[in-house]
Order: C-alpha cells, then structure tokens, then sequence
C-alpha cells in the first residue's frame, strides 16, 4: 500500500505474501498456546540429526479438528537470538515444503531445532529428514 501522496511506481508494494490471505498459508496453522507444545512433547518423537519432530494427533473434541498445526522450537542452546531465528527460519522453510505436503490433517507438529546442524546442514537432505521422520510418527506402533 502507498502511503498518500507518494510517487507511483510500476512495482508491487512491499508486503508479505504470508500475510495475503488469498495467497493462503500451504494449509499450515502455527501452535502458539504452551499447553499445545506441551502436548506434543508428551506425544510421538522422531529424532533426526538436524531437528527432532514432535507430532500428536488431535483429540475429536479439540477445536479446530481439520487442519494442520505447526509449531517451532529453538531453545538458547541453539545459540544468541540470531542464531535461533535462522534455525526457526529454516525449520518453517521445511515445513512448508515437506509438513505441507505429507503432513496429516487433524495432527500437531513441533519442530525442535538443534545446536549447530540445524543452522549448517543441507537443506535437501533436512527435506529428506523430515520426510522420514513423518513416515515415523504416521506408522502405528505395535506392541511386542
């Protein structure tokens, strides 16, 4: 949007397309409640060398049943402010690109980011990471 009596120019304005609602958001929502984190800390984990995915599926009585939820985690052993929002950065990167993709509405996800790896590993094999680390937590256990 031009502020008034600004020059017109032939370029867009600076906006966000995240924030374009008719862009849409992948189907992605973000957790933002402690309670939901905690919840999915409680629930399935699937370590990988860059992150860990944290994923739950929701209870038939939690509001809103459909849809993908996503959160993101960098602790201060990430390392300064900096270096934790690269890695949340990233971490939200890959969620649009793989959670968006393969992720399983009505479920939570928390992206736990970790020292040095998360900054400094390869974006593809992260892809790669996140994609089995989905097939992990999708696969129902059985009991031996």
């Amino acid at each position: 949007m031009m502020p008034p009596g600004a020059a017109h120019e032939d370029r867009p304005p600076a906006a966000s397309v995240c924030a374009d609602p008719s862009a849409g958001t992948h189907g992605l929502e973000t957790l933002t409640k402690r309670a939901d984190f905690l919840a999915c800390a409680r629930s399935r984990k699937a370590p990988a060398p860059a992150f860990v995915l944290q994923a739950r599926r929701r209870a038939s009585g939690e509001a809103p049943a459909a849809g993908i939820r996503v959160g993101y985690t960098a602790s201060k052993k990430v390392g300064n402010a900096v270096a934790r929002n690269r890695a949340k950065r990233r971490l939200r990167a890959l969620a649009r690109d793989v959670i968006a993709a393969q992720g399983i509405c009505g479920w939570d996800y928390v992206l736990v980011a970790r020292r040095d790896e998360t900054a400094t590993r390869a974006f593809a094999e992260m892809k790669a990471d996140l994609a089995r680390a989905l097939d992990r937590v999708h696969t129902k256990r059985t009991p031996s």
